[in-house]
């Protein structure tokens, strides 16, 4: 969208928000008389509730008889406050005449009406739309009139008690100590006086004063749950009020700070916060230019807007990213070349160096062979023997060092032909097992049976000789290799993982330089060999290590 209408579409936008928030003010005021009422009537419910089990507790805990008559007055106040709620939500005077009557009779016939106008309300969903909490209010009226018929019952096994237990009393004098207990605890432990009638006055189970005992638990209990019952539905009923004038409230109370007159400013702003979008992107495209140009390449956040200048910035991206790309292709490249002049420059030099010494080495190692088997004869001092044979293994390891130059000043290009590379690498495998150097450790080889491919199969096998040798001694023998072999495209994908003490990060990037190595008796040559067989076949090594967590050498090569 051009900005030009983005900016009158955006103040026409907030302009209409703006309306529409004063005519929802306007709305929550005349609402909020209403809402205070039903807060008033929700909070006398929950307080005449709290009342009521207040008193019932005074009843069961001291027996005071005062407090059975304050229950009967909070109960009829419960149903009256019920049906001034229903009165509320009628929206008009229903049965107000008789609101605060205290004839019993009349107090009745007034509840039955009551009762059948609730039914009413609830089977018509016509007179249920209402936006209030009434099924807490409905949910309430059996509760309280069960509990009302419940605490009748109470009061009666009460009486029933005392008159049977008054009975008991002359006939055992003898335990006239827990009589009074036995009273006082009547309505607070019904069943452990029950169960010490029982056990001191040897009472049977259908003695009078037991079953009166035994019921008054059973309805004490009951009546507990039917209080907490009311206690929570008036609280809910309470916490829907106070939501809903909070809700009004708040309501006007941001209609209020945006009302009408602000319309203006709010359109303004929009104008202000565009433009001023637009002139901080173009300044942020401006400078990124400029570090582009230094060779420094960044993107720029999208800002998540397609207008002119989101357009600008996406296409800047697209070209920061190509240029990304771009220059870690060369950085790449150069450091392939620059590892391939190395390895050049060496090879020749190793190359001179190897054939120089490989003649006098010959002689020196069938000379060092010769005095071997002399000096095995008796007569020779031990210090002649050990001198011998030190010369002799000495002369082996050059001969390795010697052989390793020949092989990395080798330029003659790898023989291909078409090679299973799973063989290839289970033979490999195989060799190092029987041999027993990699006795203790634990090797894994995941691959298919057969992965085709075109390459040197003995330039191959000396490629994995080294990196499982490197392996065992990162290990020092004992550890786990993992080898994995797949397909991916027209490549393969070959992985060798070891569980060593791993390489340091400071000598990471140089482990394929010629003669480096951290081995005290390296000859810092197996990498770069791997390294050069590798290259020739087109393919490319790399290796990720963290410290004494392992190593892993990931080979891909094309088939």
């Amino acid at each position: 969208m051009l900005l030009k209408k983005k900016i009158f579409l955006s103040f026409f936008i907030s302009s209409s928000i703006i309306v529409i928030l004063a005519a929802i003010a306007y709305s929550n005021f005349l609402e909020i008389m209403k809402e205070i009422r039903y807060l008033e009537l929700s909070d006398t419910l929950r307080s005449k509730s709290l009342q009521l089990r207040r008193h019932e507790k005074n009843f069961f805990l001291y027996g005071d008889l005062k407090e059975i008559e304050n229950v009967h007055i909070y109960i009829k106040e419960l149903k009256l406050i019920l049906r001034d709620a229903e009165h509320f939500y009628a929206g008009k005077n229903y049965l107000s005449d008789a609101a605060k009557t205290e004839d019993a009779e009349k107090f009745n016939g007034i509840y039955e009406e009551y009762s059948s106008y609730i039914e009413k309300k609830q089977t018509n969903p016509e007179n249920n739309k209402s936006g209030y909490n009434r099924s807490a209010l409905f949910s309430l009226a059996d509760p309280i009139e069960e509990y009302d018929q419940r605490f009748n019952r109470i009061e009666v096994l009460f009486w029933d008690f005392h008159k049977e237990f008054d009975n008991l009393k002359p006939s055992y004098q003898k335990y006239s100590v827990f009589f009074h207990l036995i009273e006082s605890t009547a309505l607070e432990r019904p069943a452990i006086n029950a169960e010490l009638l029982t056990n001191i006055f040897v009472l049977k189970q259908d003695n009078p004063a037991i079953r009166s005992l035994q019921k008054l638990d059973n309805e004490i209990s009951a009546l507990r749950k039917n209080g907490e019952e009311i206690i929570t539905i008036s609280k809910e009923f309470d916490k829907s009020a106070r939501e809903r004038v909070e809700k009004y409230i708040n309501l006007s109370q941001k209609a209020a700070l945006i009302f009408f007159p602000l319309f203006i400013i709010v359109g303004l702003g929009s104008l202000f916060l565009i433009s001023h979008g637009v002139v901080r992107r173009l300044k942020s495209l401006t400078k990124a230019v400029e570090k582009t140009g230094k060779g420094n390449f960044i993107s720029l956040p999208p800002y998540g807007e397609r207008d002119e200048v989101g357009m600008l910035i996406s296409a800047f991206n697209k070209m920061e990213n190509d240029l990304i790309v771009r220059d870690g292709e060369i950085i790449h490249k150069n450091e392939e070349l620059l590892q391939s002049k190395k390895l050049a420059s060496i090879g020749t030099l190793a190359s001179g160096v190897a054939h120089e010494l490989n003649n006098p080495l010959n002689n020196i190692y069938l000379a060092a062979q010769v005095l071997s088997r002399e000096v095995k004869q008796e007569g020779y001092p031990g210090i002649i023997k050990e001198t011998v044979q030190d010369i002799f293994s000495q002369t082996l390891r050059v001969k390795r060092i010697v052989g390793d130059l020949l092989e990395f000043s080798r330029e003659k290009p790898p023989e291909l032909q078409k090679i299973n590379i799973v063989k290839v690498i289970s033979d490999v495998l195989t060799r190092f097992i029987a041999s027993g150097e990699i006795l203790n450790t634990n090797p894994n080889f995941d691959a298919p049976e057969s992965i085709e491919m075109f390459g040197d199969k003995h330039l191959l096998e000396q490629v994995f000789i080294n990196l499982f040798s490197n392996a065992v001694e990162a290990m020092n023998g004992t550890g786990e290799i993992s080898i994995k072999a797949t397909e991916v495209d027209s490549t393969v994908l070959i992985k060798v993982t070891d569980s060593g003490k791993g390489i340091p990060p400071d000598i990471l990037p140089r482990i394929f330089d010629p003669f480096f190595t951290s081995k005290e008796k390296g000859t810092g040559l197996g990498l770069s060999i791997v390294y050069s067989i590798i290259e020739k076949h087109k393919g490319r090594i790399e290796v990720e290590s963290m410290p004494d967590k392992g190593t892993v050498f990931t080979i891909t090569l094309p088939r």
